[in-house]
């Protein structure tokens, strides 16, 4: 239980933080101080529920998990019942500071929710924003395996799925606003429906399960036939033949 306690509050914590940047200070800190919240909030959340839960905080990452044998099938339901709970309420907490503004719409400001065509950023077709989302869930979840590999340096994951966050976000805002998270995805949707009564925040959230579970998935299969075997058998080192007495 407190494996999947900590990871609600992880989750919760980085829809909070992460998607509360953009709604609340997205026009003074702008795309890269988003990007690099988002960053630094898994960065200290690894190290603050990383020995509890190993903060997967992530459908994506715990299906990659899992298919590794990382997690066993009890963990990797709970897992994603506590993320997706912990993005709805750390998105109702979003809505509900955002809404003490007197400026603030979530009908003009939104509430952090990723989009493709016209709700797109950058007006990204429906395609572009699909293989957006499936390359860079690609990309941070074999960050997040290597990391954490037994062969890696101790102690250094969250600094390389920090950075990884915040490099994925610095590029994909633009496109989709950037999930590589379906959680993140689910929980700002789900809140906006229930806020407006309309179902119109859930249109393009197939969207965004789908795409990053795709390219969990994919990273999770190219680490565990491809890159694990190499891992768990690493090329021998051999020493340059030096001068004798040397």
């Amino acid at each position: 239980m407190k494996k999947y306690i900590a990871e609600l509050i992880g989750t919760m914590a980085l829809v909070l933080v992460g998607c509360g940047s953009a709604v609340i200070a997205g026009q003074y800190i702008g795309v890269m101080g988003v990007a690099l919240t988002f960053g630094f909030t898994i960065l200290a959340l690894v190290y603050t529920i990383g020995p509890i839960s190993g903060c997967h905080i992530n459908p994506a990452v715990t299906i990659a998990m899992w298919i590794n044998g990382r997690i066993n099938s009890t963990d990797f339901g709970y897992y994603i019942l506590a993320q997706i709970t912990g993005a709805v309420l750390g998105a109702g907490i979003v809505l509900g500071i955002a809404s003490g503004s007197a400026g603030y719409s979530i009908a003009v400001t939104g509430l952090s929710l990723n989009g493709f065509g016209e709700n797109s950023p950058g007006g990204y077709s429906l395609l572009a924003c699909f293989f957006s989302e499936v390359a860079f869930t690609f990309l941070f979840v074999m960050i997040v395996l290597g990391s954490t590999s037994k062969q890696a340096p101790k102690g250094f994951a969250g600094l390389a799925i920090g950075i990884g966050l915040a490099i994925v976000h610095l590029v994909s805002i633009p496109i989709t606003g950037t999930s590589v998270n379906p959680a993140r995805s689910i929980g700002p949707a789900l809140v906006a429906a229930l806020r407006e009564w309309s179902v119109v925040p859930l249109s393009g959230l197939w969207l965004f399960v789908a795409a990053p579970v795709a390219g969990g998935i994919l990273a999770a299969v190219l680490w565990k036939y491809v890159f694990e075997t190499a891992v768990s058998q690493p090329q021998e080192i051999i020493a340059p033949d030096l001068p004798a007495g040397q």
